[in-house]
């Protein structure tokens, strides 16, 4: 695994997502601002994590796409522990058990890992 390049795709990744993921809170479609920040991050995680594993597989890298979809988790979980908790989360009233604790966290990470093993499978040219 190429750390530098899985590094900097994961920072997009994550850069993308916590802008979402802020500015989904200043247009309010739903009662649930939390539920809607949630749904918002889904949708734009996806073209996000294609640009970012783009990024890291495009000269030719071969990397296992599970074990690079984990590793870039891992790498944004440390980043939201550092960054996005502290400075969005706690100031709002939250901490970092009701952030890592939810289930929706959760369910983004699984999905982001698996966007990841499917551009590995099918956007990487052998």
């Amino acid at each position: 695994m190429e750390i530098k390049r899985a590094l900097i795709a994961t920072a997009i990744v994550w850069i993308l997502g916590v802008t979402a993921y802020i500015l989904s809170h200043f247009v309010r479609v739903l009662d649930n601002p939390e539920l809607q920040a949630n749904l918002v991050l889904i949708l734009v995680l996806i073209p996000s994590v294609l640009l970012g594993a783009r990024f890291y597989y495009k000269n030719g890298v071969q990397t296992n796409g599970f074990k690079l979809g984990l590793f870039m988790f891992l790498i944004t979980i440390c980043l939201d522990a550092l960054i996005t908790v502290p400075v969005f989360i706690i100031p709002e009233g939250g901490n970092y058990l009701s952030f890592f604790g939810d289930p929706w966290f959760w369910i983004i990470g699984l999905e982001y890992i698996l966007v990841v093993v499917l551009y590995s499978k099918f956007g990487v040219k052998s």
